[in-house]
């Protein structure tokens, strides 16, 4: 079962908002197309930047606009466990979209040794090098398989495990289990950080979205703290970098859920985020 995130919607987009969403057309220069055995993948690129698309959903990119230059926004707070452990040197990434954050990861944690990235998209690191300027390390280890397969073969245990398996049609139900916590779990050293992209109703503890209180509930079962991020700056960028909207229109967010069995404080100390040119300030104030 997919978990589809418009079905997570409880309030009613703003109709003069939507109206306006709905009369701009985006122009986009198709840069390459392929139809692998999971998704209908293309590149393209528009006068706001550069993306990757599963069917029509944008998967990963480089936005370049007046407004925001940078990794699509909601990625930028997967940059967070660096102002919470600066000393993790094992990482793993489930869902390996564009590669940026991997060669940030590198530059922002000193003391990094390896990064192992699972995608089941055998296309995806190509299509990373070739127009998302990713650059392979001796530190990077691939695996082309299922992330569960993965999860309950591996004996690696690792300082971050960062999740993000959206696909063009929504979130795969495993990846909502008390199971598959449990693997996670296993996978984590003491005191490790998981860090998971989820879908959201914008009103995320309102009784009515019982998706997403339900799953912290499993979370609060495995995991002793729990630090949720809102999505609201991410959304912000979103609407004005793409629509020139003030506003965040449709009622569905990114929830980010960075959890561990140890309490973590987030330090002030952005100096190495200020390298890579992310401004993290705001999105920190999304902390709920």
């Amino acid at each position: 079962m997919t978990i589809i995130p418009e079905d997570l919607s409880i309030n009613k987009p703003d109709n003069e908002l939507l109206d306006k969403i709905n009369s701009i057309d985006i122009v986009e220069k198709v840069l390459f197309e392929k139809q692998s055995d999971f998704h209908s993948i293309s590149v393209v690129e528009n006068e706001i930047g550069k993306f990757l698309k599963y069917k029509d959903t944008y998967q990963a990119g480089y936005i370049n606009s007046k407004f925001y230059k940078g990794n699509l926004p909601y990625i930028n707070y997967f940059l967070i466990p660096c102002l919470m452990n600066k000393n993790i040197k094992d990482i793993l990434l489930i869902g390996f979209g564009s590669g940026i954050i991997i060669n940030q990861y590198e530059k922002i944690f000193l003391k990094l040794k390896r990064i192992d990235i699972v995608d089941i998209e055998e296309n995806i690191f190509p299509i990373a090098e070739k127009y998302f300027d990713f650059k392979i390390s001796d530190k990077m280890n691939f695996y082309l398989q299922d992330a569960l397969i993965y999860l309950k073969t591996t004996k690696r245990k690792y300082d971050l495990i960062v999740v993000d398996v959206a696909s063009d049609e929504g979130i795969d139900e495993r990846f909502c289990g008390v199971e598959y916590l449990e693997l996670i779990k296993k996978s984590l050293k003491k005191n490790g950080i998981f860090v998971s992209n989820m879908p959201s109703s914008r009103d995320i503890f309102n009784k009515k979205n019982k998706f997403v209180l339900n799953l912290l509930e499993k979370y609060k079962q495995k995991f002793d703290y729990l630090k949720l991020f809102s999505g609201k700056t991410s959304n912000k960028i979103y609407y004005k970098t793409f629509f020139d909207i003030d506003n965040e229109v449709y009622d569905v967010t990114n929830l980010i859920i960075i959890s561990s069995d140890k309490d973590y404080s987030i330090s002030s100390d952005y100096l190495e985020l200020k390298k890579i040119g992310v401004e993290i300030k705001d999105y920190l104030e999304d902390l709920l």
